[in-house]
């Protein structure tokens, strides 16, 4: 069993005190403290250069190396938070270590619209015409990555299975970090890491039990919980998640299952760890260690 680092299991057990406590512990299991956070306003690295892209129904950010960018690939971030947490900070620090780590490839994040005011199926909406944004771009469809962590991650697989099912090519491949991929919790997970889980464990009243985005759809719709889909066809993938996590089983549904279905799919658990355990970048061994992990996806992805 992999030996957890001590700045990981300070950092985990830092969140799981802070998430504990009465007072503060709700709003973030329940997503109200990052609906509410106000954020400083970014100021992009002077490696890189980010556009502003302004969509009928959301915005988008375009951030690029301002020496020697790829013009082989593409990334397309979706963000986390549950489908009721708009982009962050720490998302356009994602999208520069998604630059760095595929050595210079270009990075389009969307603020796609959220619950409860924009509930399913907005962010799917989004997630396909920022897919399209790229294609009428000049990038074609095995040119597009796509990454996205927890409710980013379920987005990706759905936007995927909304491309086939629509006749479009699917994207080259897809990073995953955390994915929600089962809004019904059925997974054993659910119940194994309920008092292990740092993040999202000892309660039910948190964003992974909240029905603000699916409404009075079927939970179980492929576009809304992905693992209930069909992997045929899908682009190789990387699926990350931590031992700890409730949504554990989400990530390994869908790895079992799409790889059953011909997919190429690595799945990475990573020990000791907590949901979308790689916020902490370059804070902590285990984070590092993911991020190097996807550096050789792209190698091997791209050849280069």
């Amino acid at each position: 069993m992999q030996k957890v680092s001590v700045q990981g299991r300070v950092i985990r057990d830092m969140i799981a005190h802070v998430t504990n406590d009465n007072l503060i512990g709700r709003k973030i299991k329940t997503g109200e403290l990052r609906k509410k956070l106000v954020e400083p306003k970014w100021k992009c690295p002077d490696c890189f250069c980010m556009e502003e892209i302004q969509m009928p129904k959301f915005s988008m950010e375009y951030l690029h190396k301002r020496e020697a960018p790829r013009r082989d690939y593409v990334i397309l971030q979706l963000h986390g938070g549950g489908y009721i947490g708009a982009m962050r900070n720490a998302y356009r620090f994602f999208a520069g270590l998604y630059c760095e780590a595929s050595k210079g490839m270009n990075v389009l994040t969307i603020d796609y619209r959220v619950a409860p005011e924009e509930p399913y199926p907005a962010a799917l909406e989004d997630a396909v015409a920022s897919y399209d944004w790229l294609k009428r771009a000049g990038w074609k469809s095995e040119q597009i990555i796509v990454a996205g962590d927890s409710a980013g991650g379920g987005l990706a697989l759905a936007l995927c299975m909304y491309l086939k099912d629509h006749n479009v090519r699917l994207p080259g491949g897809l990073v995953l970090m955390s994915p929600w991929t089962d809004l019904t919790a059925s997974g054993p997970s659910y119940l194994d890491n309920y008092g292990r889980d740092p993040l999202f464990g000892n309660s039910t009243d948190s964003l992974i039990y909240n029905r603000d985005y699916v409404g009075m759809h079927d939970m179980k719709d492929p576009y809304i919980s992905p693992m209930f889909g069909e992997y045929w066809g899908f682009p190789p993938m990387l699926i990350q998640v931590g031992s700890l996590e409730m949504l554990l089983s989400d990530s390994i549904a869908v790895a079992y299952k799409a790889k059953k279905q011909g997919a190429k799919v690595r799945l990475s658990i990573y020990e000791g760890m907590f949901h979308v355990f790689q916020m902490g970048m370059m804070m902590m061994p285990e984070s590092k260690q993911a991020w190097k992990e996807i550096r050789r996806y792209f190698e091997v992805l791209t050849g280069r």
